[in-house]
């Protein structure tokens, strides 16, 4: 085995940690969003608006992850916008009402989407270098972390600790366990005479089909993260803790879908794969929309995590072979899904609003159906053999 081979594999178990440390992240918050609110004082309909703002602050950062990328290259880039992510965890709970809850969450989401867009251009490095699909299974790292930190998320709400309280010590560890990772990650700068990315760029028209597909899953898991434990205790009168579980089940499912989704693919092709687990999804939503009790409604949230499992990474791994730079055709598809966690939040609360959560999530049903019905354009990127998946 050559230093090179070696090299490559540790940045793959590296980058898989730093995937699931994003994904802690992201858990750990979504679990105390009904302590945020409480905390903040807002309404239904003002935490809607307020959820809307990680999106818009992600789709105005994002372009400027390929410029900082090349500036300081692969391994310094990610490891301080890895780190801005982690310590961003912080400020929400901290929020005392509506205006710095909105700001909060705008620096949150501009930090959380230049780190995904490193952390994703540098997975697909290793994917290309290894001859092998890994970004399913990095992303099912991702959905791990996430649950990770929903589950911790949990117990804290179980044990009616403050969100501030535990944010600050999840930020702490977080944002350690993060810079040990991003040592052993591939150090690509580039060439002399390498031109550096614009700014800013608007999405390649190839990215604008496939980034639908990512459009409908990030609208669909947006919501789940964001709402399913909202749902449960508004909803169906459920208690703090087993709400919390809602969050905790949906990324479960995530993650164990993730994990096996490289093989699936192989299996499969990318066409299939997606267009199926649009109809799990779609059956997923139903099951939340009809629910009785919260058993059901949490298995409904279940079937919605293993139907958008693998929508996004492939929509990434697609992107990145639509353009010549791999960061900013993902930038672009990324801020064409994030723009679906722009509007999500502010369409379930503005709904929920106006009417309830359930009518709310019959659009979050038709949005799942929607990978079903854009699946094929995956297939206008075919990867060759020896990337590992074939589009079918």
């Amino acid at each position: 085995m050559t230093e090179a081979t070696i090299l490559v594999r540790r940045s793959r178990y590296a980058v898989a940690a730093v995937f699931c440390v994003h994904g802690a992240v992201t858990g750990s918050f979504a679990t105390r969003v009904p302590w945020i609110q409480d905390h903040a004082g807002v309404s239904t309909g003002q935490l809607g608006l307020a959820l809307a703002f990680p999106a818009i602050g992600a789709a105005l950062a994002m372009p400027l992850a390929a410029r900082i990328t090349h500036r300081f290259g692969t391994r310094t880039a990610l490891r301080g916008l890895l780190a801005l992510w982690t310590l961003s965890l912080i400020l929400p709970s901290f929020a005392p009402g509506l205006l710095t809850l909105c700001a909060a969450l705008f620096v949150y989401g501009a930090t959380s989407g230049m780190a995904d867009v490193a952390m994703n251009a540098l997975g697909i490095e290793v994917e290309h270098r290894l001859k092998k699909s890994i970004m399913s299974g990095l992303h099912g790292l991702w959905s791990a972390g996430a649950l990770i930190g929903s589950a911790i998320g949990t117990v804290a709400a179980h044990a009616n600790l403050s969100a501030q309280t535990h944010h600050v010590a999840a930020a702490i560890a977080l944002t350690v366990i993060g810079a040990v990772m991003c040592q052993f990650v591939l150090n690509i700068h580039p060439e002399d005479d390498e031109e550096p990315p614009a700014r800013f760029a608007l999405p390649p028209r190839s990215a604008l089909l496939i980034g639908a597909v990512g459009f409908c899953a990030v609208f669909a898991e947006g919501a789940s993260l964001d709402w399913s434990a909202v749902y449960l205790r508004d909803i169906l009168d459920s208690s703090a803790g087993v709400a919390a579980g809602a969050t905790t089940g949906f990324a479960l499912t995530m993650a164990i879908a993730r994990i096996s989704g490289d093989a699936v693919v192989d299996r499969f092709g990318a066409v299939r794969t997606v267009r199926w687990s649009g109809v799990i999804a779609t059956l997923g939503g139903l099951l939340v929309v009809f629910a009785p009790h919260a058993a059901v409604a949490m298995a409904g949230f279940g079937l919605i995590g293993i139907g958008i499992a693998v929508a996004v990474p492939l929509a990434f791994a697609a992107a990145a072979r639509s353009g010549p730079n791999a960061s900013q055709a993902i930038a672009g598809v990324a801020t064409i899904t994030y723009a679906s966690g722009l509007v999500a939040p502010s369409i379930i609360g503005g709904i929920a609003q106006a009417s309830n959560l359930t009518v709310s999530f019959i659009v979050v049903t038709a949005l799942a159906a929607g990978l079903a019905m854009f699946a094929r354009v995956l297939a206008t990127s075919p990867r060759t053999a020896a990337d590992g998946v074939l589009p079918r």
